[in-house]
């Protein structure tokens, strides 16, 4: 069985893409290893989804994100987006491939260029790619924009240091919206923000999603915000995926080691909760020195011989009934399930973040 959704089209497809990056070491610096940032990462990205990606910090998410929307030029592989690669366009297909791919960023303050305004910031795009005739339309158009992410036209001449971090996320997603795209790359968009305008965030992702039927890659590490925003989940580690699935498959019935250390790991809001103290052991390798067979054995704690020796590959699972590819030797044999109870995880609450529509965020 297929590890991808049926009954969806495919409207990107990444297949064995890689980003290597050359590293000076030494006292002289002449020494040189590669660090593999990306590692042969093959998914799909469906019309309408929203496909999480998720790992720990340096597993190469938003290196992948970028390499995507060739904001960094992958080392290899293949992106097709609509039937068509986009490593091999030439660039002014690339330009109107990127009109339909649109980034959102971490941060949404050094998003921004502090001495333009709203007008100029979200209109700049409709601008560049001449999509409107004269200044009229660009107000009645940046104007629209603003409405559709919660933000008062009134606004439209301020800059964003009158913006709060909520209104300033707000501002970069009306820009990436400018151009009507089909796909949005959202890198950690409401990490940087308080957990009451999150809510608010997560809210208007959603309600955009579904007013213009778009697609969502949602790079994040709050398993909370991703088992509410996402349909499939994908786990990184170490440049990897070693986990693909649906949402309720991955965080019901984990079948790779680290994503049920993920799972773990992560805190319970609920205060009468008790678990036990279970920790992911030691630090993500460095990329540039990988271990040999799993890159995870050496902080497995179900790591055998096998794992030290082969590296295993992302396949269909024979455990699970859903859609399902697993990278682990042992996935047969683990009952990860169990190791979770005996750990007194409870399941991370299925209530949607609160519903707000204020502008305060």
């Amino acid at each position: 069985m297929s590890a991808e959704p049926t009954g969806r089209q495919a409207l990107l497809q990444v297949e064995n893409l890689s980003m290597r990056f050359e590293r000076a070491r030494g006292f002289l610096r002449r020494a040189r290893s590669i660090v593999r940032a990306v590692d042969d990462v093959s998914f799909t990205l469906h019309h309408g989804e929203t496909l999480a990606l998720v790992g720990e910090s340096g597993c190469g998410k938003t290196t992948l994100g970028r390499c995507i929307a060739r904001a960094i030029e992958p080392s290899s592989g293949r992106v097709i987006f609509r039937g068509k690669d986009l490593l091999q366009m030439s660039p002014a297909e690339l330009k109107r491939a990127r009109q339909r791919i649109r980034l959102v960023f971490q941060d949404p303050f050094s998003s921004l260029n502090p001495r333009m305004s709203l007008l100029q910031i979200v209109g700049e795009p409709l601008l560049i790619n001449r999509r409107v005739k004269d200044r009229a339309e660009l107000r009645e158009k940046v104007a629209e924009l603003l409405r559709q992410a919660h933000l008062d036209p009134a606004y439209m001449n301020r800059y964003p240091h009158a913006f709060s971090g909520g209104q300033r996320q707000r501002i970069a997603i009306a820009r990436a919206l400018a151009l009507e795209p089909e796909i949005v790359i959202a890198d950690e968009p409401v990490s940087a923000l308080d957990v009451s305008v999150q809510a608010q965030i997560l809210n208007l992702l959603k309600e955009l999603q579904s007013m213009r039927d778009l697609s969502y890659l949602f790079i994040a590490h709050n398993l909370a915000v991703v088992r509410y925003q996402s349909d499939r989940v994908a786990v990184m580690y170490l440049g990897k995926i070693v986990e693909i699935s649906t949402r309720d498959e991955i965080f019901d019935n984990p079948r790779h080691p680290y994503t049920a250390l993920l799972l773990a790991s992560s805190p319970n809001p609920d205060p009468r909760a008790r678990k036990a103290d279970i920790d992911i052991l030691g630090e993500v390798p460095d990329p540039a020195q990988r271990p040999g067979g799993c890159s995870f054995h050496p902080r497995c704690p179900f790591a055998r011989q096998i794992c030290r020796e082969i590296t295993p590959e992302l396949r269909e699972s024979t455990t699970s009934s859903a859609p399902h590819r697993v990278a682990c030797h042992l996935e047969e044999e683990l009952d990860l399930s169990a190791f979770l109870a005996e750990a007194s995880i409870q399941p991370l609450p299925p209530n949607p973040p609160p519903h707000c529509n204020g502008e305060g965020g």
